[in-house]
């Protein structure tokens, strides 16, 4: 079994839980940036479509697996 909450220290748990909410707040970040961007809203809008459409290759295909 994984480490428990039990087993950290207050200065581990409080470093544990900074670097998490760090690593949310830039994702966050990027996806606020990316969705105002108005040619990545359209390249999803595009990529949506060709998916419905079926003009997509499966992973397992690309690799040969």
């Amino acid at each position: 079994m994984g480490t428990q909450i039990k087993d950290l220290t207050v200065d581990e748990f409080l470093l544990l839980l900074l670097d998490t909410l760090k690593e949310v707040l830039e994702d966050l970040k990027e996806d606020i940036l990316a969705l105002s961007s108005q040619g990545y809203i359209d390249s999803i809008k595009e990529s949506r479509k060709e998916y419905k459409e079926g003009k997509f290759k499966n992973l397992e295909d690309i690799l040969n697996v």
